[in-house]
């Protein structure tokens, strides 16, 4: 098996080294990785730090196997950075990584473990199947709107799409390239989520969710989701995909 993990990137040279190397450490038996960085027009040292990795006189003091770049000039949106990843990806299954270091990339083991005993064909990470955590993750009342959201989001996807779902926004999706092949995306932002989501249930794949962990970041560190403005987006793409395209 061959899998692709896309990484979407804007603006992250203070996490992208970091969460390169946990990738690349990340050694499943029997599967070959290739690690797809679409860095989508960062101002920062985001693009100057990938692109020393290619570099013989890299820094880092040796190079990421299997890596491939691609350069936006202008920034998109995560949904066509993932659609540029897409595109490019060669493996059987692609998984999302995000670049933040919110997600651990040790965790795209326990998604693989139910494709590889063939339990599943599309694996959602699933860090919502809990009651909310006041204690930490939403212990301000942004991060419990940003739950509270989620959660609604979610909700409202199992009644549209007939499939419990508790955590539509994640960004660990595993899914077999193949399952594409009838699917056009186009969503240039967040809501890429809502809409991939939308057209594999409509393909009539069904999501095994799988429990994972996040250490959540504040919006000071760099956190680009707008849980108003993208959740609204997110809503009515649900509700249109259920009925178009």
């Amino acid at each position: 098996m061959k899998l692709s993990i896309i990484i979407p990137v804007f603006n992250e040279e203070k996490t992208i080294i970091k969460l390169l190397d946990k990738v690349e450490k990340v050694m499943i038996p029997d599967v070959e990785k290739e690690i797809i960085v679409v860095d989508d027009g960062s101002t920062d040292a985001t693009a100057l730090k990938i692109s020393n990795l290619k570099s013989p006189a890299s820094q880092r003091g040796e190079q990421i196997s299997n890596l491939k770049i691609f350069n936006h000039k202008k920034n998109q949106g995560k949904g066509t950075a993932v659609r540029t990843g897409i595109e490019n990806a060669t493996g059987d299954y692609i998984v999302i990584q995000d670049a933040d270091l919110e997600y651990d990339p040790n965790d795209i083991k326990k998604l693989l473990d139910p494709i590889r005993k063939k339990r599943a064909q599309v694996v959602y990470g699933t860090r919502l199947n809990r009651m909310p955590n006041l204690a930490k993750d939403e212990k301000t009342p942004l991060f419990l709107i940003h739950y509270l959201g989620n959660r609604f989001l979610s909700l409202i996807t199992s009644i549209l799409y007939g499939q419990w779902i508790t955590d539509m926004e994640t960004c660990y999706k595993l899914f077999p390239k193949k399952a594409l092949k009838n699917i056009r995306l186009n969503s240039r932002g967040f809501n890429f989520e809502p809409e991939i989501t939308a057209k594999l249930l409509k393909q009539n794949y069904k999501i095994l969710e799988i429990p994972i962990s996040t250490k959540p970041r504040g919006y000071e560190e760099g956190k680009k989701l707008n849980t108003i403005k993208d959740g609204t987006i997110a809503l009515w793409t649900l509700l249109k995909y259920r009925f178009i395209d």
